[in-house]
């Protein structure tokens, strides 16, 4: 296994001279004037609702390879730079908004979440995106930022013809529901401190309903079990030291158990959204990605 200890990831994490970075984190690369770049917006199925999506359509007649890339809770943070620095690699980049959330109609849950990467994944199949929007089936990768990095895990596992797994501070909601139940003191807690301020662009829930979800998690939204099931597939773990990083070293420690050889893990001293550290983090991510390119 491709285990970085702490002391090596963090140099490798360090900030980077523009000359080191991946060309396509500091520089358009020449434009495709027969098939430029583009962006569509339009609304994803997913169980009755239709979701908010935009595409970020790499240039050239493809196919391409197609990242999807899940937002986590409730979304502020949405990574579209990393959106624009992977297409500027060449690939198609999805995003979208779960049910209930900034938008996209249906109510907000953490299952109804699971369900729509799910359905964001079966989307990528369909012989129609695929035609429309030069979709390379044989090379979809999932990535997720916090919550986003569960649902990511969870969809891989789900589908075996995922090539890859892109993991950003992810949050293992069914052990954060763990402690709750262990701990009632800590309901008040993760309220105020996690959920008050976080519910405006969501609807269709309440902050007790969120609790209560987390509490009774199923073994799907279990971030290691979930994880451990993508192997052999790689799996690019990145962790913010100021946030979830621990976690993310345990979870990357619990991966030899499964018999991996293709996990790698970098941790950067950093907040849960990168913030000082957007180029390393879409460096990392785009050179990654390199595995996939032929």
């Amino acid at each position: 296994m491709r285990f970085l200890p702490s002391s090596l990831a963090l140099a490798l994490a360090a900030p980077l001279s523009a000359q080191t970075y991946s060309p396509a984190v500091v520089a358009d690369p020449p434009a495709d004037t027969q098939v430029p770049a583009e962006m569509a917006a339009f609304q994803l199925p997913s169980h009755g609702a239709l979701l908010n999506a935009v595409f970020y359509l790499a240039a050239g007649k493809g196919p391409h390879p197609t990242m999807l890339l899940l937002h986590g809770f409730p979304g502020n943070e949405q990574n579209l730079d990393l959106a624009q620095a992977v297409r500027r690699a060449g690939w198609n980049v999805l995003t979208l908004h779960y049910r209930g959330s900034w938008g996209s109609p249906g109510a907000f849950s953490f299952a109804h979440c699971a369900e729509d990467a799910e359905a964001a994944v079966a989307f990528l199949r369909a012989p129609d995106a695929i035609t429309k929007y030069r979709i390379d089936p044989g090379r979809i990768v999932v990535a997720g930022h916090s919550m986003g990095g569960m649902m990511g895990a969870h969809a891989v596992a789900d589908d075996a013809r995922t090539v890859g797994l892109i993991l950003i501070d992810a949050w293992d909601i069914a052990a954060d529901g763990r402690k709750l139940k262990a701990d009632p003191a800590l309901i008040a807690q993760t309220k105020r401190g996690e959920l008050d301020g976080d519910m405006p662009p969501l609807t269709g829930t309440t902050e007790d309903g969120l609790v209560a979800e987390m509490q009774s998690a199923p073994a799907a939204l279990d971030l290691v079990p979930t994880a451990q099931a993508v192997l052999p597939r790689p799996i690019l773990i990145l962790g913010a030291e100021r946030a979830n990083g621990p976690g993310m070293r345990a979870l990357a420690a619990a991966m030899p158990a499964a018999g991996s050889k293709n996990v790698s893990l970098i941790l950067m001293p950093t907040d849960h959204s990168f913030s000082d550290h957007r180029l390393a983090l879409a460096d990392a991510v785009v050179r990654w990605l390199g595995r996939f390119q032929r």
